[in-house]
């Protein structure tokens, strides 16, 4: 008699929690590791069960979304306010400066995002297509030579 499925005990309940440990990050197999279930069982849960397939694709979504706006941003370049505060003399917290910083566009990221986003056009791998032959010609410098092919 086969064991019962640990999905109605260890998973089901949990959902909310995978979805969460998805957008914090975690793998596939530290989620499996907090559910206390293998990684071949969590893969077998996603391909039966489409309730914990969607709470793990809602939770990578959402932090895919932000990391993309974040490189996308970082590409870009931006600018932000720094303000400081420091406590006046009766202890309350006040602002004493405002600052507008500039984050100049990031190349690396630049790079990322195009070589992602439009391969055919900036991977560094082309591939090039010939049509027709290919013929080679290999031109030997003349000189006297005796049989053994020394001068």
């Amino acid at each position: 008699m086969a064991r019962p499925s640990k999905y109605e005990s260890h998973v089901k309940p949990k959902l909310n929690k995978v979805e969460a440990w998805a957008r914090d990050g975690l793998t596939d197999e530290q989620i499996a590791h907090n559910l206390g279930i293998g990684v071949a069982t969590l893969y077998e849960y996603k391909n039966k069960y489409s309730e914990f397939t969607e709470a793990l694709k809602r939770g990578k979504d959402d932090i895919d979304i932000e990391v993309e706006n974040a490189l996308l941003k970082r590409a870009m370049g931006y600018t932000y306010e720094e303000i400081t505060r420091e406590r006046d003399k009766d202890g309350n917290m006040v602002v004493t400066k405002r600052v507008t910083k500039e984050v100049l566009p990031d190349v690396t990221a630049q790079i990322f995002w195009l070589k992602n986003r439009r391969p055919a056009v900036w991977r560094d791998k082309r591939d090039i297509e010939l049509d027709g032959g290919l013929e080679i010609v290999v031109k030997l410098p003349q000189g006297d030579t005796d049989a053994d092919g020394e001068g």
